[in-house]
């Protein structure tokens, strides 16, 4: 049954990934539930976690009394940011060591801890974005190769790339070849320079298959990923610390917030551990579980239904 799930996660994800019959999810006649001006508009970046995490703050949200409409899976950071700051959408699950890059114009900052993170994006944070209370949960960038790789060329960190580098292939989604926390981050910080980029999917069914099959020799997935473990991939170590802190953080647009939604949320969040998550992101990637299904049985669970 193992086999058949992980079969099948490549079809799960691609349907996730696919998720409105290619609509716009940022389209009004893309959404059936389009409400009032009243409603909150939660939105997800293009990957399961992410439209998993957006769905968990729907569900609390509604729990809370407060109208909810759901436009997931609206693509990267690129373009969710905007979607925010136009007023296409109100509110989604971000990790705040990465907004932090993002908001700091691909400038090297300190992302070590947790105080640094949240002093940066005190000042870097666009005015009417307000981030809410940080979970514990971390969901890390994970630069990660193949158990054969990494001990034919005894790679432990990503420092230990630099000899080899040049001769493979590295695969991630399409932004990952201008972030810093991507290849100009690994070009500056680690002076690495790679044979060629696969541009792919964000840690997705595609990237997972590619490294698999070597058709890429290094790939950047969520730390996460249940697929890691399954494929017996190697995450080599940050030793220069280039992704940092990661944790999950609702943003949301200023003018939409209240104190009931931020209490919601902050009570959500402080129950959302790294070990909780993985878990229920396994439930949907593997198990082939409904992300509402998924987020109900959490909510539940941790006495938030």
């Amino acid at each position: 049954m193992r086999h058949l799930a992980i079969l099948g996660t490549g079809l799960l994800l691609a349907s996730l990934t696919a998720c409105g019959g290619g609509s716009d999810p940022l389209s009004a006649a893309s959404d059936d539930t389009s409400s009032s001006g009243s409603s909150v508009v939660i939105g997800s970046a293009n990957f399961p976690e992410s439209q998993l995490l957006a769905e968990m703050y729907a569900q609390v949200l509604e729990n809370a009394g407060v109208d909810v409409t759901r436009k997931f899976n609206i693509g990267s950071r690129e373009v969710y940011i905007d979607a925010l700051k136009d007023g296409s959408i109100d509110l989604l699950p971000e990790y705040n060591g990465a907004l932090l890059s993002y908001f700091s114009s691909g400038k090297e900052v300190d992302a070590s801890t947790e105080e640094a993170v949240t002093a940066g994006l005190n000042t870097s944070l666009p005015k009417g974005l307000e981030l809410l209370e940080p979970a514990s949960a971390q969901d890390r960038d994970a630069l990660v190769t193949r158990a054969e790789t990494a001990e034919k060329l005894d790679l432990e960190s990503i420092s230990d790339l630099a000899p080899v580098a040049g001769q493979m292939a590295i695969g991630a989604g399409a932004e990952y070849a201008t972030r810093q926390q991507g290849l100009l981050g690994l070009k500056s910080v680690y002076g690495l320079t790679f044979k060629k980029f696969e541009s792919l999917d964000a840690g997705g069914a595609l990237t997972v298959q590619a490294l698999a099959k070597d058709r890429v020799q290094v790939a950047s997935l969520l730390s996460t990923d249940p697929a890691i473990v399954q494929n017996d991939f190697v995450v080599l170590d940050d030793s220069k610390n280039l992704f940092g802190v990661q944790n999950v953080v609702p943003l949301i647009a200023g003018a939409q917030n209240t104190p009931a939604i931020t209490a919601a949320l902050n009570t959500f969040s402080a129950t959302l551990t790294t070990e909780k998550l993985t878990e229920a992101v396994g439930q949907v990637t593997i198990d082939q579980k409904e992300p509402d299904t998924v987020a109900r049985d959490y909510l539940t669970a941790n006495g938030l239904d």
